[in-house]
C-alpha cells in the first residue's frame, strides 16, 4: 500500500465534507440527543463496512459497470432521501403553532429507527460504491494483491468516520439547549428537510462513472 498517511489525510478531508450522512446524523442528534446520533453513526459505519466488503470482493465493480444496477441503487437511494426530507417537513407543518418540548420531540421520533436511517442512507448511495472503487485503488501498487490493502483502507475510512461523528455529535449536544428552542427547531427542521430532498434529487440526476 502506497502513501497510507496521505490516504488518511484525504479521508479526513472527504469525511468533513457535508453530505446525506451528516444531515441525518445532525437531525437525529438534535431531535433525539446523543443516543439518536450514535445510533445513526453506527448505522452509517455498518453500511460503510458493507461497501468495504463489496469493494474487496469485487461487487462494487459490478454495480458501477452495470447501468441497470447502478440506476436501481441510485433511484432507491434518491427516493429514500426525498422521503426523509418530506417526512421532516411534514412533521414541521403538523407542529406549527405548537410548543415543541423535549418530551414532544422525543415522542415524535420514538418510533423512528435512527440506526436504520443512517444505514440505508449510506448503503443506498451508489456514489459511495463509486468512491470506494475509484479512490482506494489510487493507493495500491498496480498488479499487487488488493484484498488486504482494500480491507485496511476501508476499515480505516470507517473508523475515521466514526471518530468524526463522535466529535460532531458531542459538539451538537453541547449546544442542544439552543438547538431545541421552538424557533430554532422549526428553522433547523425546515432546512434539514430541504437539504435531504436536494440530496435525493442530486443523487437521482447523478450519472454512472464508467
Amino acid at each position: 500500500m502506497d502513501n497510507f498517511y496521505f490516504f488518511v489525510l484525504m479521508c479526513i478531508l472527504l469525511i468533513l465534507l457535508p453530505g446525506p450522512d451528516t444531515a441525518i446524523a445532525t437531525r437525529n442528534t438534535v431531535t433525539d440527543g446523543t443516543k439518536g446520533g450514535f445510533k445513526t453513526m453506527l448505522g452509517t459505519c455498518c453500511a460503510l463496512l458493507i461497501h468495504t466488503s463489496a469493494a474487496v470482493f469485487g461487487l462494487s465493480a459490478i454495480i458501477v459497470k452495470s447501468a441497470l444496477l447502478f440506476s436501481v441503487f441510485k433511484y432507491v437511494g434518491a427516493v429514500y432521501l426525498v422521503y426523509l426530507g418530506i417526512k421532516t417537513l411534514w412533521g414541521l407543518k403538523n407542529n406549527q403553532g405548537a410548543a415543541v418540548t423535549e418530551s414532544s420531540v422525543k415522542s415524535r421520533y420514538e418510533s423512528h429507527s435512527c440506526f436504520k436511517q443512517g444505514f440505508l442512507t449510506n448503503l443506498l448511495n451508489p456514489k459511495v460504491a463509486v468512491f470506494f472503487l475509484t479512490f482506494l485503488p489510487q493507493f495500491v501498487d498496480p498488479g499487487n494483491e488488493t484484498f488486504l490493502p482494500f480491507l485496511i483502507m476501508g476499515i480505516t475510512y470507517t473508523v475515521l468516520t466514526a471518530m468524526w461523528f463522535i466529535f460532531y455529535i458531542y459538539l451538537l449536544n453541547q449546544i442542544s439547549a439552543f438547538m431545541k428552542k421552538p424557533r430554532t427547531q422549526a428553522i433547523f427542521e425546515g432546512l434539514t428537510g430541504a437539504v435531504l430532498i436536494g440530496f435525493g434529487i442530486r443523487l437521482a440526476l447523478e450519472k454512472a462513472h464508467n
